[in-house]
């Protein structure tokens, strides 16, 4: 049988990948290079964003708490002060009282410390005083260092996979918008807009 107005050429079939590697998909469109592309570069972002920001962010955050720790363990120190008066309640909840105290340099001092309702009158307490002599809160621990570092890396990484969540979603509604538009220039025979009925 002659090959002479046969469609098919004559010799061995091509090899498989010969036409993708010539022209590529021919149905793959810019949009679809684009889309496949941002979705690397945001998977790259996950892998090695994600974790670079927790870590930065914690960090940070804990190198700052421990300043605050050494910062109030220098400034402030326990002493033991005596009730002026019955602290007055009659529920659970601590209350402020008078306390009175002398300081190293045989100064009197004078102030106000949560206690117990009913707590008598020249009743011992212990509380954290300021260099002035001020009464004051506790110093941060270096619990509540690792507790924000913990919880501000956490957020970090949170954020960033939120971004990355919010661009992604972003950029496949624009891609979508367009290629319907496309769509809708293409098909002009068809009612204007026809194809945003069936839009997700």
């Amino acid at each position: 049988m002659s090959t002479q107005g046969s469609p098919y050429t004559p010799g061995p079939p091509p090899r498989r990948g010969d036409h993708a590697a010539k022209g590529g998909n021919s149905l793959r469109r810019a949009s679809d290079r684009f889309e496949c592309w941002m979705r690397r570069v945001l998977m790259v972002v996950l892998v090695l964003g994600l974790p670079a920001a927790a870590v930065s962010a914690g960090r940070t955050a804990y190198e700052a708490s421990m300043h605050t720790v050494r910062t109030q363990a220098a400034e402030r120190h326990q002493v033991t002060a005596r009730l002026t008066s019955t602290a007055e309640g009659g529920d659970w909840a601590k209350r402020p009282a008078p306390v009175r105290w002398t300081d190293v340099d045989g100064v009197v001092r004078t102030g106000a410390a949560l206690v117990r309702p009913g707590t008598p009158k020249s009743s011992a307490v212990r509380v954290w005083v300021t260099r002035d002599g001020q009464v004051t809160d506790p110093p941060t621990t270096t619990i509540n260092a690792t507790t924000s570092g913990w919880l501000v890396g956490g957020m970090a990484a949170l954020g960033v996979a939120g971004g990355s969540y919010a661009a992604w979603a972003g950029m496949r509604l624009v891609l979508d918008r367009r290629r319907y538009a496309q769509w809708d220039a293409e098909w002009g025979l068809v009612e204007p807009g026809w194809s945003a009925r069936f839009r997700p």
